[in-house]
């Protein structure tokens, strides 16, 4: 493979030094993690972070497969006798797939088409003499032609089958198709219209029943949309240029006078344009339109799926955790610090058992008992009548009380994980332990669902599915390996998603703990089955050891930089622990005496970092919430109302916002402030509390109106 060649193209687009492109790609390539590369290797990449690391490995696979693709068209062409010096020059400079494509595309082998008929009949030579344009009196030229055995039976027929083979090579001219593609690029126009006799049930798609826009500037959300209505069967979705537009272009490419000849030229271009071009380009257009919609969806999801899982943690709490229902009642599980399950039952404080007596006799016994510092309630069904319920109960002690978002959490009890989890116990037990564990340690839990499932996204059915798993994957990599990893409490799930370890070597990891107890240093892991050299490069930085031996293991200072904290430690005499516990101690350190050919200031800047807070856990602080006590349901909101929420989704159009009554309501983009928003990112972030201000409410439709402008706030 040639990276010189890819570092060369990688470093002129994205505009970064060649030296560290070279260098990020050459660790890519030797299997090092884009979490690896952009924590411990900054000296070679130039401190590059996990989102330039990650379109600098995205670029490479797109110029691989551009090269792949390269190989297979020059095979096809040697193959089909078809390959020139100037082919071969043209097909090794084409730089994108669609020019790789029009190269191709005269060569490529075709099912049989108009054009092939005529060609078999022997019209191409009048095709060439009428293409030329040198007569002014074509069917002169046509009338040789005739031959009945062949199916020619008149000049018409002759120069029909001329034409179809003139379409066919203005469909294949390459520079031809570049212009028409630069049109669709600045002026196609995406149209969508109600198919007859859908109107009702289509509904939904009402406001685009009779919709267009261009397609450059249409958002990614009404792209989607439109592609999900026609799939659906409800809508017609059409992407077009101006023809005038179109056939004005190949006039000027392929008219050459104005006699006899071009008008009959003339005419393969229009029927070119309607039959074969256009139609092409149209297919085309849709294609990136729909890639440019996937990625600006993918790229809401993994920024939603990312605040998600970097939500702040409560910690280490006994945390009671309760999955509320009415009929079927309140699941209540009892967890430890660790999460570990200790109790499990239920109550029924609601209609139509209405047990509230025994229900709050039963909270409090377990209050008591478990030593329990927290309550995590599910925001499902019956979520704000059990929140009141437990807010009324007159505790011994402080206990925090705190409504959780429990999407997922079904997806969770009915998993696979799950069953192994907790073999002996129901779907309504394991989803209750799974809300509890989600406010204990968001990131812990939710590895565990599938990040589709979570709520966050959209239209994530409608994407290209592997780029969003891609995408999705490299988020919750990316979020694991930022917090760490406690390697002595962490699940199998969790423990996959650090760098250098997947699926097998986590498995290890567990086997290991349990047949030898907790590990106790870094260095145990190279005892773990098939934790070889690699792996412990990848992964140990990333792993933690709370309480080790060596205070280093439970900092994210990685092993092959731990000589350099000694020779630190023995410069100033004094120990590795006295050093992070001493903030003058280490004040007096100078980084420029411990640079080497290995360790860089950027490392250094790093480990100092770290020796001020070893372990310390990235995500912010908890703090507590409260809905407002006037409204538990969407009957209870009034225009006008001003009411605390938790962002519970963004999207290009807005945010949504969970205000407590079961029903999330919008605040569109215009609405998130009183200047113009482009991203509602700019605004808000996932989980974020905020004041909302009701603008409307649609009962039938369950639909909330909200906005979060001040003029709107000021008012009485």
């Amino acid at each position: 493979m040639d990276l010189e060649k890819y570092t060369a193209i990688i470093s002129s687009e994205l505009g970064i030094n060649k030296a560290s492109v070279f260098n990020t790609l050459t660790l890519l390539e030797s299997g090092a993690t884009i979490p690896f590369i952009a924590r411990y290797r900054k000296e070679m990449t130039g401190s590059m972070d996990e989102v330039v690391i990650g379109r600098v490995r995205d670029r490479l696979i797109q110029l691989k497969d551009l090269d792949s693709r390269r190989e297979a068209i020059l095979k096809s062409l040697k193959e089909l006798d078809k390959l020139s010096p100037e082919l071969e020059e043209a097909v090794m400079k084409a730089s994108t797939m669609a020019e790789l494509e029009d190269i191709y595309l005269p060569y490529k082998p075709k099912r049989k088409t108009r054009a092939a008929i005529a060609r078999e009949k022997g019209l191409e030579p009048l095709a060439k003499i009428i293409i030329s344009q040198k007569y002014d009196d074509p069917e002169s030229q046509a009338e040789k032609f005739i031959d009945e055995e062949k199916g020619v039976k008149s000049v018409e027929d002759a120069i029909r089958g001329a034409e179809d083979i003139i379409a066919e090579w203005v469909n294949e001219h390459t520079y031809g198709r570049k212009r028409i593609r630069q049109l669709f690029e600045k002026e196609a126009v995406i149209s969508s219209k109600v198919i007859k006799g859908k109107e009702e049930e289509g509904a939904n798609y009402a406001i685009y029943f009779d919709c267009h826009e261009l397609l450059s500037k249409a958002p990614s959300h009404r792209v989607l949309a439109m592609l999900r209505g026609e799939h659906e069967g409800f809508l017609r979705v059409s992407v077009d240029v101006p023809d005038d537009k179109a056939e004005e272009i190949l006039d000027r490419i392929f008219i050459k006078s104005e006699n006899a000849s071009a008008k009959l030229v003339r005419d393969a271009i229009k029927d070119s344009c309607k039959r074969l071009l256009l139609p092409s380009m149209e297919t085309e257009a849709r294609g990136w339109a729909k890639e440019r919609s996937d990625s600006e969806a993918i790229r809401v999801f993994t920024e939603n799926l990312r605040q998600l899982l970097l939500a702040p943690p409560l910690g280490q709490k006994n945390v009671l955790a309760i999955d509320p229902g009415f009929r079927s009642g309140c699941k209540l599980v009892c967890l430890g610090r660790q999460g570990e399950l200790l109790h499990n039952e239920t109550i029924y404080p609601h209609p139509p058992q209405n047990e509230v007596k025994d229900a709050i006799h039963k909270i409090k016994s377990l209050v008591n008992a478990y030593k329990i510092e927290a309550v995590a309630i599910g925001n499902g069904t019956a979520g704000r009548e059990t929140e009141k319920l437990i807010r009324a109960i007159p505790f011994d002690k402080d206990i925090l009380a705190l409504v959780v978002n429990e999407s997922g959490a079904s997806v969770y009890s009915a998993s696979a994980i799950a069953r192994k989890e907790f073999p002996d116990y129901d779907v309504t037990v394991r989803g209750a332990v799974s809300i509890g564990r989600r406010l204990m340690d968001p990131l812990a839990e939710l590895v565990k669902i599938d990040p589709k499932s979570i709520g966050v996204g959209q239209y994530q059915h409608d994407v290209d599915q592997p780029a969003l798993q891609k995408s999705l994957e490299d988020t919750v990599v990316s979020c694991v390996n930022m917090v760490g990893v406690e390697v002595n409490t962490a699940s199998e799930e969790l423990l996959t998603y650090v760098s250098g370890v997947g699926q097998g070597l986590a498995k290890n990891i567990i086997t290991y703990r349990n047949d030898k107890g907790p590990f106790k240093t870094r260095e145990q892991f190279r005892q773990v089955t098939r934790f070889g050299e690699k792996a412990f490069e990848q992964a140990a930085g990333f792993l933690r050891i709370r309480d080790a031996e060596n205070p280093l293991d439970s900092s994210s200072v990685h092993p092959e930089s731990y000589h350099v904290v000694d020779k630190m430690a023995k410069s100033l005499g004094c120990s590795v622990k006295d050093l992070m516990l001493d903030a003058v101690c280490r004040s007096k350190i100078k980084l420029d005496d411990f640079i080497d050919t290995k360790t860089g200031l950027p490392t250094l800047q790093d480990i100092m970092q770290e020796l001020a807070k070893p372990g310390r856990d990235p995500r912010q602080k908890f703090e507590m919430f409260e809905f407002s006590k006037e409204v538990h349901s969407i009957n209870d909101l009034r225009p006008g109302m001003k009411l605390p929420g938790i962002v519970t989704n963004i999207t290009n159009f807005g945010a949504f916002v969970d205000i407590g009554v079961h029903q999330d309501g919008l605040v569109h983009v215009s609405q998130l402030a009183d200047r113009f928003i482009r991203d509602p990112n700019e605004v808000v972030k996932l989980n974020q509390k905020v004041m909302v201000e009701v603008v409307d409410i649609d009962i039938p439709r369950k639909r909330i109106q909200l906005s979060m402008k001040s003029q709107n706030k000021s008012k009485n």
